[in-house]
């Protein structure tokens, strides 16, 4: 790693939601803070949900976001790497992305080291104890029969079904998810406490919670969750040597 460089971690934009006119002012205030930190960016991890809903047709995808699918690609196309971990709301991604943005897409939580730092980061949802029911969706919404039966229906009507969907889901959640209640009641803390049980790491990286948090896990290891664009603008960046957490155009 460049030691004059940084690298990147943001999370959970949902563009789309909750309408158009305050998807477009965010969509543009995430393109502002891309533009300052290209600068000395060495690579950028987007942890998924970027989109409230995203579903790649054959020859369609979802109307809009030319404004930050447009700087994605001039960022790429620059020589920084973006690497993408879908989510929840963006699950159902193929290969439009990595064509036509050169973009890495990953559907797990995956394995990176950074000088010699382990990381494991991935975007969250269906990790840890509980949510049974969610899991249980999640493998039906990542079943190759059920994306082919979906992508049957005409885009007017599956796209239509799916934002319905998907509002449903942030109104359950709605405000609960910002609160915290201490760590033996974060999943995704028990997810990474057994995950040290077997293997070792630096740093874990997440989004999902929409809650920015900074655990110290053990003498070594820490948690990071990125929170969202949509109430705190927060966001991680690694210097090669530490993980920060902090928060856009915030002292």
């Amino acid at each position: 790693m460049n030691t004059a460089k940084k690298i990147y971690f943001l999370s959970d934009f949902h563009l789309g939601a909750p309408d158009a006119a305050k998807s477009l002012l965010r969509e543009k205030k995430i393109i502002a803070f891309l533009d300052e930190i290209k600068k000395d960016a060495e690579q950028i991890f987007i942890l998924g949900d970027l989109f409230d809903f995203w579903f790649e047709y054959k020859t369609v995808v979802p109307k809009g976001y030319v404004r930050i699918l447009g700087k994605l690609a001039e960022i790429t196309d620059s020589g920084i790497p973006i690497h993408f971990f879908v989510g929840n709301h963006d699950m159902w991604m193929k290969n439009y992305f990595q064509k036509e943005l050169n973009i890495s897409v990953y559907f797990e939580p995956t394995r990176f080291t950074f000088n010699e730092k382990k990381f494991l980061i991935g975007h969250g949802d269906g990790l840890g104890p509980g949510d049974h029911g969610y899991k249980m969706i999640k493998k039906i919404f990542r079943n190759k029969i059920a994306q082919t039966l979906f992508g049957i229906l005409p885009p007017s009507i599956g796209i239509g079904i799916a934002n319905y969907f998907s509002k449903k889901s942030r109104a359950q959640t709605g405000k609960n998810n910002e609160i915290f209640e201490g760590e033996e009641k974060e999943w995704l803390v028990s997810y990474c406490k057994e995950v040290l049980l077997h293997a070792s790491y630096d740093f874990f990286i997440f989004g999902h919670r929409h809650l920015p948090l900074h655990i110290k896990l053990n003498n070594q290891s820490t948690y990071v969750n990125l929170g969202d664009w949509i109430s705190f603008d927060s966001y991680a960046v690694f210097n090669g040597d530490t993980l920060e957490l902090k928060y856009h155009n915030k002292q």
